[in-house]
Formats: C-alpha cells, structure tokens, sequence
C-alpha cells in the first residue's frame, strides 16, 4: 500500500512539472522569439547572441543569393556562357576570391561596427538621442553594408566580364545586382528582428526617432518595393536584354530567363512578406496574451516595447492601461481596507448618496476590559502590536461569517450583518461569529480580555455626514442594545452576552449552542431584557 502511495505522489509530482513546464512554454517570450532569450538576460550574453544571429543569418542569405546569382548566370541567361565566352579565371579565381573576402570581413566589418554602435546597450548606459536613433537606424546601415558589398562585386564582374565582351554588361550586371537588392531586404528585415531586446532598451528612454519610412506602411511599402517591384522590374528587364539579345539567345531560353526570375520572385517574395507578416503579428500575439491573462484576473507585469512602430504605441498603451487597472485596484484594496470591502463594492456598484434605508440587522459590540490600565501600563508600541492582534481576530471571523466591521471606536469594533449585503438570517451570522470570536481571544489574545455583545433588530443602515464627506454606518436600537450588552459582558464569567429576542429569531441549530439566563433593565432601556449566553 504504501508503495503504490509513493508511485502516486511521484506521478503527481511527475504531472505538476511538466503542466508548469507547458505553462512556461505556452507563455509568449517577452521579445516574440525564443531565439531572442529572456529579458533577464545579461548583456554579455545577450551581446554574443545578437552576434551570431546576425552574423549566420548574413553568412546564409549571402550564400543564397550568391547561388540565385550563379544560377541566373548558367540557366537564365547561357548566352554568352560566363564559361565558355569569357576567361575562366574570372569565374574560377576573381569571383570566388571577392566572395570569400567579402563574405569573411565584409560580415566581421559590419557585425563589430554595429556592435560597437550599440556598445551603450551592452555597457547598461542610458542612451543619449544619438544612441537611440542609431538603435533604429541599424538595421538600414546594415542592410546598406550589404548592398554596397554586392554593388562592389557586381561593378567588378561587370567590368571584367565586359572587356572580355560587351554584351556581357547588362546580363552580368542585372544578375548580380538583382539577388543583391534581395538579399539587403533579407538583411534589413532580420536585423530588425535580432535587434529586438536594444530596440526595448531604446524605446524605455523615449519614443521612436522619425526615420526614412516610418510605421507599419512605411515597412510594408518598402518590403513590397524590394520583394515585388525589383523583381516584376528584373522580369520586364529580362525581356527587354532578351530580346535586344535574341540574335544569340533563342525563345525556349527566353522562356526559361523568364520563368527561373519569375520563380525567383515568387519564392523571394512570399519569404519576404512572411517576415514582415511574422515581424508585425509578433507584437499584437504579446498583446493578445495579456489581455488574455487581464480578462483572468491576473495583471501582468508591463509587456515590453520593442517594436518602433506603431505596434510599440500599442504595446506601450497596454501598459499605460494595466498601470491604470492595477492603480484602480490598489484603490480597491485600500478603500476596502478602511470602509469595508462590501460597502466599497456596494459604492463603486451604485452612486453613494446621503440618506439610508430600514435594513433587519445583526450587531455585534466588542470592547476591551480596563483599556486604560491596559493602555497606562505598556509602551505606545506594543500596545499597537497588542490591539493589531485583537482586531485580527475580530476582522477575520466577521469576514468569515460575511459580516462587515463597520468602525473602530479606540479599543472597541461594531460589526454589522445584513447590511449592506443581505442576509438570510443575520442573528445566526451574528451569534455565530460572536462565538468565534470569544473563544480565539481568549486562546489567541489573552491579554486583552473583552466584552462582547449581540443583538438582531430593525436599523438605518446608508451614507451618514455631508457631501463632501460621509460614510456608511448603522444607526437604531440594535446598535445601542448591543452596547449595552458589552458592558454587562464585560462582569459575566463568559464575557459574552445576547439578547434573548436575538435569540428566539435565530435557527434551532444556533439556539441550541445558548442558554438563557437572567432578566435585567439595560441602561437607557424601559423594558427588561433577558440575557443569553453560549451554553
């Protein structure tokens, strides 16, 4: 038995980590990506991944469009052959040589400068305006090193290949500088997207500085120019160098230029748009996760602005809403703290108004025996710490039998039941909680020793004072009879004493945990009063 327990617990150990495990998992990363890391992440370490992710990325577009290049070359346009109309060693030793120079300290140039450039980022400095526009302004002087790397490289092939023959010079250049404007936007795009966690830093110490193209349609314009526009321009192109070269070029290869640019658009196209796609959906799923967790109840911690567009003011203005919605809680609290959570949801529910209703309540009276010995014969302190127990035990147990403590007199509490939630039976709410609350301070609290009353009847329960200033109280006969009953508790062995009226209304379960007791005239009061005390 006690084996198959422990498998049990183990099981349930095994499920709990791995619910919390999906849970983490299921949480949107505070950057969109998990390749981005966690937002306490050190600067060190998040300098070196920002690194790598540039610097593969660069490495692989740039192979990529070194491939679409060649193969525009060798299939779109065969002729001239770049093999067989032209030196071999420019294609076997001049542009590999270029490639591999430009590819090894054109990538190291450009990642360390940008690095350099954001040193404030990884030094932990508050950026000056400088910083900040260079945060936002590097993913474009990256993708502009980029271009002029394959400008270099398309002039110096240009050049070479059209000394050899001139009719290599628009073939040669269209194929070289066509896979290298795409490959900038490639550049560009994914720079923007690894340079998240700098573009937070950034946006913490102020707005986005006004760039080139700006917002949402200035990306989307501009993707759409370099993913569409350049490449249906290299088709019309391919045309136009067809057919000026149709002496040499024949219309099954013409057809073929045309479909492998025009594949190439496709394919280069639909990529670029998925990562702006992705680059713009990321921020509003970060969103979406919050408000999600806000309609739980759960307010989040502030999501973190990272997009320079307006995607960022959105996700900016989500955290000026929960900043809002946690102040309107604390609010909440601390109103609730001082009137009582019921009247402050009855308050916040209805327009407080001055004036009250006739409400059948429960009233219990507590006050402390011989306060002033009490407070004459301990420091100013501890008689805090002293009373902040009593009233503990007190706040806790009318909580616990849904009454309201509706004032602290000094040394004594009122609690209300019935109003200004209703109540089905507030004496039996009231004897009960009255109970409670005579046994846990004479276990809990035995230094201050009390009196306690209970009484049930008709009251005026509402909004007592001025407009300017008023508050929610109980005024009637159950109030002061309940007063009244504390201070002859106060001599009673029990110290707790109710009315026998109060308990007449209350259920056979409640009555049944009482006694009654003597007859007596309360102060003030014409008729007598029958006690009762708990059995």
């Amino acid at each position: 038995m006690t084996a198959k327990r422990t498998t049990a617990q183990r099981l349930g150990r095994l499920l709990e980590r791995l619910t919390q495990q999906s849970g983490r998992l299921s949480e949107t990363p505070a950057y969109g990506s998990w390749l981005l890391g966690r937002q306490s992440e050190s600067q060190s370490r998040r300098r070196v991944r920002i690194q790598v992710i540039i610097t593969v990325f660069i490495l692989a577009t740039n192979l990529i469009g070194i491939g679409v290049a060649t193969l525009l070359l060798a299939v779109a346009f065969p002729v001239p052959s770049i093999f067989s109309d032209a030196p071999l060693w420019i294609a076997f030793a001049v542009a590999p040589a270029y490639i591999a120079i430009a590819l090894a300290l054109g990538t190291l140039f450009i990642t360390r400068r940008l690095i350099n450039a954001l040193r404030w980022s990884i030094e932990e400095r508050k950026p000056t305006p400088a910083d900040e526009r260079s945060a936002f302004l590097a993913p474009y002087w990256l993708a502009f090193g980029v271009l002029l790397l394959w400008a270099i490289g398309t002039a110096l092939l240009t050049t070479l290949y059209g000394l050899a023959n001139h009719t290599f010079i628009p073939v040669v250049g269209f194929c070289v500088s066509f896979p290298g404007i795409l490959v900038a936007a490639f550049s560009y795009l994914f720079t923007e997207f690894a340079l998240r966690p700098v573009a937070a830093q950034a946006l913490e110490a102020g707005h986005a500085p006004t760039r080139l193209a700006p917002g949402i349609m200035g990306r989307t314009l501009t993707v759409w120019l370099l993913g569409s526009g350049v490449p249906v321009l290299g088709i019309a192109l391919t045309a136009v160098l067809g057919g000026l070269l149709l002496g040499n070029l024949s219309k099954a290869q013409l057809a073929v230029a045309v479909l492998v640019i025009a594949s190439a658009t496709l394919i280069f196209g639909f990529m670029l748009m998925w990562i702006l796609s992705w680059l713009t959906a990321t921020p509003v799923r970060a969103v979406r996760a919050a408000l999600r967790r806000v309609e739980e109840g759960d307010l989040p911690g502030d999501l973190v602005v990272f997009d320079g567009t307006e995607l960022g003011e959105l996700q900016r203005g989500f955290n000026s809403m929960v900043d809002g919605l946690r102040e309107r809680e604390r609010v909440r609290d601390l109103f609730g703290r001082h009137v009582g959570r019921e009247v402050a949801l009855a308050a916040e529910r209805d327009k407080p108004e001055l004036g009250g209703e006739e409400r059948y309540v429960g009233v219990v009276f507590v006050d402390i025996v011989g306060s002033t010995k009490l407070v004459t014969s301990r420091p100013a302190a501890e008689v805090v710490q002293l009373l902040n127990r009593f009233f503990a035990v007190i706040v806790e147990e009318v909580d616990r039998h849904q009454g309201l403590v509706n004032k602290f007199e000094g040394d004594a509490v009122l609690a209300v039941f019935g109003a200004p939630n209703h109540l089905d039976r507030p004496e039996d709410h009231a004897l009960a909680a009255a109970r409670a609350i005579a046994d846990r301070l004479e276990a809990e609290v035995p230094e201050c020793p009390a009196g306690i009353g209970v009484t049930a009847g008709n009251a005026v329960a509402g909004n007592i004072g001025a407009k300017e200033r008023f508050e929610y109280t109980v005024i009637g006969e159950p109030v002061h009879e309940a007063a009244r009953l504390c201070e002859l508790a106060k001599s009673e062995p029990g110290r707790l004493l109710a009315s026998s009226d109060t308990l007449d209304a209350a259920s056979d379960d409640e009555q049944a945990r009482w006694s009654l007791g003597k007859t007596v005239t309360l102060r003030g009061h014409d008729q007598p009063t029958q006690l009762a005390s708990p059995a």
